[in-house]
């Protein structure tokens, strides 16, 4: 396929165009977009293909994107922005920010274990109505008196659906702020970015249209993980299925108006590129965490086998993913959250780079997709 590659990219940057145009012409894109920063500069800003392929409506420098669990990147930071300021301690009970949380044996869990993927509490005993996976305060009043699926802090697993909730609520309560808003006011607008947790109705008709995975999820050879979604009563099903929702069904208005941040942030590559970048380096003269703080973020806690996610060993920090075999990211250092079906948000402290990477085209992995890792294999060729 070959498309019109929009935008630009700064001397000694080609490749990452180059990668950008391969993955329209080898990897199936459709519509997506690529951005970067080094030091604080923008070096890479890349847009091209079809943002509905229904309408034959263009990708567009300021299209929005659902980006799944690359919104879980985005709301730890935020999270880390509050302990850095002394307002939450990652070590103290949950209980202690949010006293109904300590039903059923929780009273002891602290805030770093629901950052880890630690606590069990990958899902709840009931199935969810989409209606009630919308509901806010629903979601979190089940949360809280639901026990663990296994003894917090022996073992991690995903929270695939209940993390955005279980972190969003801490926020809530130490903030005053619903968590779409705290990340509006506090991560994205201080450096000019666009991140919606909850997309406001003017910004609807930008959001392309997320698209299902080219010839099902499964295939001949599914990924592990994506097989054990679509597997009734497995942990991964329970935690990926706390509501009966598909990846299509996000595309629903009443899911992106929703405030579910595990899973529906909408923003762009730019922006996403531009809030990691920050909370490594100044962008326009703001830097979100400092370093101490990002070292905290990124300190191993949890790595080898995950309950939840099926058939590769990982590695978690505090609210990020690590690198690892199945996807080095940017490589030794490297932190962020990939989102399912491609999109991934993360940073290299070392060279002081955030990327950015967004896409409508599902493809049927939850992480390692083909074309991020093209474009990051690029942007560390060009940093060398």
């Amino acid at each position: 396929m070959t498309v019109e590659i929009n935008g630009s990219v700064a001397g000694g940057f080609e490749k990452v165009a180059d990668a950008f145009a391969e993955n329209f012409a080898q990897r199936g894109e459709v519509g997506a977009a690529c951005a970067v920063f080094v030091g604080g500069e923008q070096v890479v800003d890349l847009w091209a293909g079809v943002a509905d392929p229904a309408t034959g409506r263009p990708y567009e420098a300021d299209t929005l994107q659902l980006v799944f669990s690359s919104t879980k990147g985005v709301v730890s930071t935020a999270v880390h922005q509050l302990a850095q300021q002394g307002k939450l301690d990652l070590d103290a009970p949950v209980a202690t920010y949010w006293p109904e949380f300590a039903a059923n044996g929780k009273a002891d869990i602290p805030v770093r274990w629901l950052l880890s993927h630690r606590s069990g509490l990958v899902g709840l005993d009931r199935v969810l109505s989409v209606e009630e996976l919308c509901d806010w305060d629903t979601v979190v009043e089940a949360l809280a008196a639901q026990a663990p699926l296994w003894e917090p802090g022996t073992a991690h697993g995903y929270h695939a659906l209940t993390f955005g909730h279980l972190v969003g609520e801490v926020i809530r309560r130490v903030s005053g702020q619903r968590v779409g808003e705290y990340v509006r006011q506090h991560v994205a607008e201080p450096v000019g970015a666009e991140f919606h947790i909850g997309v406001p109705d003017h910004a609807l008709p930008r959001v392309a249209p997320l698209l299902d995975f080219v010839g099902g999820a499964l295939g001949d050879d599914p990924d592990p993980t994506i097989a054990a979604i679509l597997t009734p009563g497995s942990l991964t099903n329970r935690a990926f299925m706390i509501a009966p929702i598909y990846i299509t069904h996000f595309n629903d208005p009443a899911l992106l108006r929703a405030e579910i941040p595990s899973a529906n942030g909408c923003t762009s590559a730019r922006s996403l590129a531009r809030i990691y970048a920050a909370a490594v380096s100044e962008v326009d003269g703001v830097r979100l965490l400092d370093a101490d703080q990002v070292d905290d973020a990124r300190t191993e806690q949890s790595v080898g086998a995950d309950l939840v996610m099926v058939g590769s060993p990982n590695r978690l920090a505090s609210g990020f993913w690590l690198p690892d075999d199945l996807s080095p990211m940017l490589g030794p250092g490297a932190f962020g959250h990939a989102g399912l079906g491609g999109s991934l948000g993360c940073a290299l402290p070392e060279r002081e780079i955030g990327f950015g990477y967004v896409m409508n085209q599902c493809q049927a992995q939850v992480s390692g997709d083909p074309r991020s890792q093209a474009l990051q294999e690029a942007v560390l060729a060009c940093t060398a």
